[in-house]
């Protein structure tokens, strides 16, 4: 059996109900967050991420596309941290608040299964940390929001996913890049996509009632909107004194 871990995390085991979990303490963030400049946002999180963070899509290795709040302009870039915290000011996103948790795809026999299973980053799993179930295997409050959380979640990433590859579909989707003169220098940040809004045009009727009915003509207009997000990003980077260098969302 394989199991493959999600972006930023390290080696993850399956969660079992007599282990231990140091859960985070309150402000505490996952290591990965220093060091990356975009974090995955599903369905549900657009309207409300898109008031603090710019809001586009990366393409991945097998040729889909993935939602992304931006959170810096360079690589390994980010700017919403504080003392080591993240900016109590701004939206923390759903895939860090469920850390070290996830619903991880397991490959058996070279196949990926349908279900996902409950797995938690290894390094968390500790004498010193807290059960989640009892001695009979029922869980514990503690535990219940936790699973709350990695299951919503992890329906919301679908609907993302579908999300997404409807505007592939639709050849909505185009590349774009960023030039910004800042007092260290030029900035050129590239490697993102957005919706071309003018090709929504050009649709048909049933496309169109298709983005409708499904929730997503919403999200494209979050999107859009979050884009002006790019100008305060870009401060915040004026603000640190990070040194200038190209970035790629």
């Amino acid at each position: 059996m394989q199991i493959n871990s999600p972006f930023g995390y390290n080696e993850i085991v399956p969660l079992q109900k007599g282990q231990k979990v140091r859960l985070p303490a309150p402000g505490e963030i996952p290591e990965f967050c220093r060091r990356t400049n975009a974090v995955p946002i599903s369905f549900s999180e657009f309207a409300v991420a898109s008031r603090d963070y710019p809001l586009t899509f990366i393409s991945t290795h097998a040729g889909t596309f993935s939602p992304v709040a931006v959170l810096g302009v360079a690589s390994g870039e980010n700017l919403f941290l504080r003392d080591g915290r993240w900016d109590s000011a701004v939206y923390f996103p759903a895939y860090l608040r469920r850390y070290p948790f996830c619903m991880a795809r397991v490959t058996l026999d070279s196949v990926e299964q349908a279900d996902r299973l409950i797995c938690v980053e290894g390094t968390f799993v500790s004498d010193a940390g807290e059960r989640m179930f009892d001695d009979a295997g029922a869980p514990l409050p503690r535990w219940l929001p936790i699973e709350k959380l990695l299951r919503e979640y992890e329906s919301d990433i679908e609907h993302a996913r579908e999300m997404c590859a409807i505007l592939s579909d639709y050849a909505l989707l185009e590349p774009f890049a960023l030039q910004a003169s800042l007092k260290g220098g030029t900035m050129n940040f590239g490697g993102m996509f957005r919706v071309d809004e003018k090709r929504l045009e050009f649709l048909n009727a049933a496309q169109h009632k298709t983005l409708i009915r499904k929730g997503i003509m919403g999200r494209i207009y979050a999107h859009l909107m979050s884009l002006d997000n790019f100008a305060r990003l870009i401060a915040r980077k004026e603000v640190t004194g990070m040194p200038i260098q190209s970035g790629r969302g």
